[in-house]
């Protein structure tokens, strides 16, 4: 589920179908997580027989598709659902805006598909104000001005990543600790407790395997909640003291943490009793026993309580035809009904507010009160995937994997490291020339670097 297109973090969503749809195991496909769910697409033209035409760099694989489509015929019926892999949707979006002549009505993609096209965007600022009782949250409404003043997307979908507990864990929580509401120098404690009170054996887990998914937690969770930001506070005396936290951490977690790339399956074989991961690793933990499982908010850190994000809007070029039925449309699939109607068929949670499902499985609503307890806090510190950077995405993902490896499992230096790395961060930021992204300030035209 980001600009944010890597082949290393591709999940399967519909791990979360299945429990959420009671349908049986189908194939993988790309996840909601960290990529787009696009592959190969169609082209980008305009609805027939007066229909509205809605291109998106979401759900393109046949069963998304269909499923979403759906969704569409129940809450927006008249509107084709186009999706088409990024490349299309690029093209289209410049080439039929540079001409003059628009025939998509509106666009879907994450915030980095929409993120370079914020001149090629109408001001939806109006229509967010028409939906301002809807509940998004602060930060949504403020990611959709794509760091301007004017409203360019309406927030459509949205995942994020939260922490999976056994409730056997819970006897060695330290007293006074909230488990919804933890710092993390009681997450430490905890992890130590834990370990300690199990003989010595960790229970404790984070996904650092081989197609793991621990980078984005450096990125969103743990250097946020230190540092207040994630690229341009990389190499600083605060991102210091997080590293310096993490390896402390590390001491505490079950070391065949680094074979985990879901972490679903070591919670479910009973190896690991809490854990991070993205929610669709971890929903088949619950399993049939819902009772002996709940879903927590990150920890805070001295900045603050950072998360990461995956989200996507609707947004409409400039010069589309029909804005009126367009406006509708988009209000349309902007109520709950329809928002938890796409929860149940594609596993992206709304962005509005919304009560979960009454015949959701146990294991989806501890989710989503999960990821709204973490949105929703009062030191909440948003943090996006890059943006922009493409297929260099892997390379900068792999730099965070690189200070773990060497902090962490090789005793080096702290500083030394960072540094280092800090350094290759800044070749590929130069060479790129893309500005920074939430927690950092973004500044249009100004390029991010690493400090």
């Amino acid at each position: 589920m980001d600009a944010m297109q890597q082949p290393t973090t591709v999940l399967s969503r519909r791990t979360l179908l299945q429990y959420s749809l009671g349908t049986a195991a189908v194939a993988s496909m790309a996840a909601a997580c960290s990529a787009s769910t696009s592959g190969g697409g169609g082209g980008g033209g305009g609805g027939e027989g007066g229909a509205l035409t809605f291109m998106a760099t979401q759900f393109n694989p046949v069963e998304e598709r269909q499923k979403y489509e759906a969704v569409l015929k129940q809450y927006a019926p008249g509107v084709n659902f186009n999706p088409v892999d990024q490349g299309v949707f690029s093209t289209t979006i410049k080439s039929q805006v540079a001409a003059g002549k628009v025939q998509i009505h509106f666009v879907g993609g994450l915030h980095g598909d929409l993120a370079p096209f914020t001149d090629q965007l109408e001001d939806l600022s109006s229509l967010a104000a028409e939906l301002q009782d809807k509940g998004y949250a602060k930060d949504l409404l403020e990611l959709a001005k794509l760091g301007g003043t004017q409203t360019k997307y309406i927030p459509w979908i949205q995942a994020s990543y939260v922490v999976a507990v056994n409730k056997k864990a819970l006897q060695w929580l330290p007293s006074g600790a909230d488990v919804n509401n933890l710092t993390y120098d009681q997450y430490l404690a905890w992890a130590k407790a834990a370990k300690d009170g199990n003989g010595g054996k960790a229970v404790f887990g984070i996904p650092a395997g081989p197609k793991g998914l621990h980078h984005r937690f450096y990125q969103g969770f743990l250097l946020p909640s230190f540092t207040g930001g994630q690229i341009t506070t990389f190499m600083n005396a605060d991102a210091v003291t997080a590293w310096t936290y993490m390896k402390n951490l590390w001491q505490y977690m079950n070391p065949a943490s680094t074979n985990y790339d879901f972490m679903q399956e070591p919670l479910a074989r009973g190896e690991v009793l809490v854990a991070w991961d993205h929610v669709a690793r971890l929903v088949g933990a619950v399993g049939d026993k819902p009772d002996d499982w709940t879903m927590v908010p990150a920890p805070s850190g001295p900045k603050g309580l950072g998360y990461l994000l995956v989200v996507g809007g609707m947004a409409i070029p400039k010069g589309a035809p029909d804005r009126e039925k367009t406006i509708a449309a988009i209000k349309s699939l902007s109520t709950p009904e329809a928002q938890n109607a796409t929860l149940k068929s594609n596993a992206f949670f709304p962005t509005v507010k919304a009560d979960p499902p009454s015949d959701l499985p146990p294991a989806i609503q501890m989710e989503a009160k999960a990821v709204a307890a973490q949105q929703g806090a009062e030191d909440a510190i948003l943090a996006l995937p890059p943006v922009g950077l493409g297929a260099k995405d892997g390379e900068v993902g792999q730099l965070y994997k690189n200070c773990f490896q060497e902090i962490c499992l090789n005793g080096k230096d702290v500083q030394s490291t960072l540094q280092a790395q800090g350094q290759q961060l800044n070749a590929i930021l130069a060479d790129l020339k893309v500005p920074c992204w939430p927690p950092d300030p973004v500044q249009p035209g100004q390029v991010c670097k690493a400090m």
